[in-house]
């Protein structure tokens, strides 16, 4: 069994062991509640092993793969890829809802009880701080899943989704706004800075939260809410403790994996092989890349007939969800909005060296040497697409950019997803509002 994967699984076994259900069971007779740090440690490992896999789910409604209508497992999934979320087949596989509460559930139990019972100490610290952090990331994934994308004009009425903070299982809850989850973001991820004991976590349990991943996660809300400034800073500051970059001119590795140099937050399965085992790479996306000179692309795709397999993800050992090539993707970026041009291509340009052959690397820097500020920001976000292909990135780059024009063929039926269509919004699981009147 692969290192990060065992590290979970053992823990998971130790807590269960005691019984999940049990210790998680605030009733005040016969339960068994968590006391000490390594009871709360053991609750918070379940909740990172039930981190829901939804980008990989994402990757159907992009143009970053097609759908295998062969597979076994076609019916489950061709719904998404057709864009349809209301009236959908039994058979459908649904977007997470109650594994997101889930673990937020978990999580509420070790801020609300834990800060309470565990005895001071740096791990006591630390199992908060991480849980923070955690609950941060749920509510940053779940509005930008099933709310509209970061508009400071609007987001006050934009729909968000419902904030849990207390360990009442009864509670229905109506949904707050996309502005109010975006708060409820940065006060948890306040609370997480001010706890934070560990400035990065070793292999094996880096799919914990840390000062680093945490900074990580600020630079991504701070990209996404159009905070270029603070975009700016809180990648500057990733970059200050932690730089590394695979150079895949040498190394055989995938920069998503694990342990590759540049994992910051290993969390995320991000394209599981439920999802890789139906699904081929498009022809926009193999399109995108120069197959002789990108070194990128053998190790995120295998030939298959006419057609490429991803190659990129389908295990544990490519669990990602902060890695530091982001951060200079998002340090270029908020560095073109900021009009610094010159210092956003220098940035870039320190990636891509690791990307590409000598001679590749040395026609990408003819190619971008002569861009506008707004041919270079096109340049970053088909960058983006070839970088972080099938790691859950290319759903939301689509919504907080140009939210394009998508075509999908399923079953011989052309479907379409408009320019700006309301569908870029996923609606809430039918499940879910069947069990809440007021979603």
């Amino acid at each position: 069994m692969r290192k990060i994967t065992t590290f979970i699984a053992l823990a998971v076994l130790s807590f269960s062991s005691i019984g999940c259900d049990r210790f998680l069971d605030i009733q005040p007779e016969g339960k068994i509640i968590p006391v000490t740090v390594e009871d709360y440690r053991k609750v918070l490992t379940s909740a990172y092993s039930k981190y829901p896999a939804h980008k990989s789910l994402t990757a159907f409604r992009t143009d970053e793969v097609s759908i295998d209508e062969n597979s076994t497992d076609f019916i489950a999934y061709r719904e998404i890829a057709m864009w349809k979320d209301s009236n959908t087949d039994q058979a459908t596989m649904e977007f997470p809802w109650v594994a997101f509460y889930s673990v937020n559930f978990y999580l509420n139990q070790i801020i609300n009880e834990g800060s309470k019972t565990m005895a001071d100490s740096p791990e006591k610290n630390q199992i908060l701080a991480e849980a923070y952090a955690l609950r941060a990331y749920i509510y940053f994934d779940m509005v930008n899943l099933y709310g509209k994308p970061y508009n400071s004009t609007t987001a006050s009425t934009d729909r968000g989704v419902p904030v849990s903070l207390e360990i009442d299982l009864e509670q229905v809850l109506k949904p707050s706004s996309v502005q109010e989850v975006y708060s409820q973001v940065h006060a948890d991820i306040e609370k997480a800075e001010g706890l934070m004991v560990e400035e990065k976590q070793q292999l094996g349990i880096n799919y914990r939260f840390s000062k680093t991943a945490l900074k990580a996660l600020q630079a991504r809300t701070a990209l996404y809410q159009g905070d270029w400034n603070k975009a700016l800073s809180y990648a500057e500051q990733v970059l200050a403790v932690k730089s590394d970059l695979s150079n895949l001119n040498t190394a055989t590795t995938a920069p998503n994996h694990y342990a590759s140099v540049e994992s910051i937050l290993a969390l995320d399965n991000a394209m599981n092989s439920a999802v890789q085992n139906l699904s081929f790479a498009t022809p926009e996306l193999i399109s995108k890349y120069n197959s002789t000179t990108d070194k990128r692309f053998a190790l995120y795709f295998e030939k298959n007939g006419s057609k490429y397999k991803i190659i990129k993800g389908g295990s544990s050992d490519f669990r990602v969800s902060f890695r530091t090539a982001e951060m200079y993707f998002i340090k270029s970026e908020a560095l073109v909005k900021l009009n610094r041009l010159s210092e956003a291509k220098e940035t870039l340009l320190k990636v891509l060296v690791n990307r590409y052959s000598p001679a590749g690397y040395t026609a990408v820097q003819n190619e971008i040497s002569p861009m506008n500020a707004s041919e270079f920001m096109n340049y970053i976000m088909d960058e983006r697409f070839r970088e972080f292909a099938l790691e859950g990135h290319r759903w939301f780059d689509l919504r907080r950019a140009n939210q394009k024009k998508i075509i999908h063929i399923v079953n011989g039926v052309e479907y379409i997803l408009q320019q700006n269509d309301v569908r870029y919004t996923i609606e809430f699981p039918m499940s879910a509002k069947k069990n809440n009147p007021l979603l």
